[in-house]
């Protein structure tokens, strides 16, 4: 099918838009905010990098919300659109970010598992990118804020270049709140329970759907409360407790947001 480049015009920040709302910010890890000329109530399917897009609408005009990997390059980007004329491209630009290094030590064998450590590793990381990363054609009703899922202080931030007794490791993948073991922790929207489990990096851990592409992981928890697989939840309902189970070096949330298969600032969701 035809591709057509659309006006830039059409992109702007996310400032703009009435109610609930990430942040515009076009960096790797980041989040785009497109208008789409589309008009109507038909849910317009937007895809970037071969992946379905998060799409809402309000007060009659239609968003698109991109997730950025990490991954990224700073350069010019498409998504498409795709309509009955054809797939449309909507070219956006994207800055370059660098992030902070971070140094901790933990127990050695969350650095270097054994054969044994690795063989559930190999199982549990299926399980958890299926529910993270996964679109499910669904739309749960957005609040007018999302919901800071527990009070703390944020002990590392997104994107940090992680290295683990002097072993570099992967950037990390959302946001460290330190509080308290027992403090509450919240789901931050409406949506579905798609994972719940103990797993070796992670500890206690609940993944939440919010339809369309978009997850919350909350882990590292010291008790799960009362939601299990298939729960519907809602934004502000306690779904478990600040706990330090997995790896970890104290007492905190780590608190991950998913976009279209992509790991993004949790920052940008919250109040500035």
């Amino acid at each position: 099918m035809p591709k057509f480049i659309l006006s830039s015009l059409l992109l702007f920040s996310s400032l703009a838009l009435a109610g609930f709302s990430p942040q515009d910010s076009r960096v790797p890890g980041g989040v785009a905010i497109i208008e789409l000329p589309q008009r109507g109530s038909a849910s317009p399917q937007v895809l970037f990098q071969d992946k379905r897009v998060f799409t809402t609408q309000k007060e009659g005009k239609w968003y698109a919300w991109v997730g950025l990997p990490l991954s990224l390059k700073a350069g010019q980007y498409s998504l498409i659109w795709r309509t009955a004329e054809g797939d449309k491209a909507i070219a956006f630009d994207l800055s370059d970010k660098k992030y902070e290094e971070q140094r901790l030590t933990v127990k050695q064998k969350h650095v270097t598992p054994d054969p044994k450590q690795l063989a559930r590793i190999r199982k549990e990381t299926p399980e958890i990118r299926s529910a993270m990363d996964s679109f499910r054609p669904v739309v749960y009703p957005l609040p007018e804020q999302l919901v800071q899922p527990t009070q703390g202080r944020i002990s590392s931030s997104f994107g940090l270049r992680r290295i683990f007794n002097d072993q570099p490791r992967n950037p990390h993948s959302g946001m460290d709140i330190a509080a308290p073991t027992g403090t509450d922790v919240l789901s931050a929207l409406n949506g579905k329970v798609v994972a719940v489990g103990d797993y070796y990096f992670n500890g206690k851990t609940v993944i939440v759907d919010h339809g369309q592409g978009l997850t919350t992981l909350y882990c590292h928890l010291s008790e799960i409360n009362g939601v299990k697989v298939g729960d519907k939840v809602s934004a502000g309902q306690k779904i478990g407790e600040v706990g330090a189970t997995g790896r970890v070096t104290g007492p905190h949330l780590h608190w991950t947001v998913t976009l279209n298969g992509a790991r993004v600032d949790p920052a940008l969701f919250l109040k500035p």
